[in-house]
């Protein structure tokens, strides 16, 4: 039987919710550069929630309480170092972020206070995540264009 070619890598990212409106980001320790919702890979053996609440742990010193998933991101172009699958969850913590492990900086976002750069595709995460809460509305699928 012929090898198995490697194929994408699956990720988790996770909007955590502090307070009313606030969001934790992270800034990224190691390049690619900018801002980011917190998240990482997904080690083997390891389930998404569980990933999600270890990663958002690590980066941001918060113990967070999965709420929502928000959808999945797929576009082979969304991280430049290699195809990745996003699973997007949304949480809650309750305290002060502190970065840690990845993140060499964590703070509190509003939606009209966002930081730039964003990292990867998270400016669309970031809008599709806020619509909901707006609108209850989750989004949609993006549908690839016919060839």
């Amino acid at each position: 039987m012929p090898p198995i070619p490697p194929g994408p890598s699956p990720t988790v990212d996770v909007i955590i919710e502090i307070g009313d409106t606030g969001i934790v980001l992270i800034a990224r320790r190691f390049p690619p550069p900018g801002w980011a919702i917190p998240g990482g890979f997904i080690d083997v053996g390891e389930s998404a929630e569980t990933a999600a609440v270890r990663e958002a742990r690590e980066e941001t010193s918060l113990d967070v309480t999965l709420m929502d998933l928000l959808g999945v991101y797929s576009d082979p172009a969304r991280d430049a170092r290699q195809h990745t699958i996003s699973t997007v969850y949304v949480g809650r913590a309750v305290g002060t972020p502190r970065a840690s492990d990845d993140a060499a900086d964590a703070r509190v976002f509003t939606e009209t206070t966002l930081p730039h750069p964003l990292a990867f595709d998270h400016a669309r995460i970031l809008a599709d995540y806020f619509r909901f809460r707006r609108t209850g509305e989750r989004p949609r699928p993006a549908v690839p264009a016919r060839r």
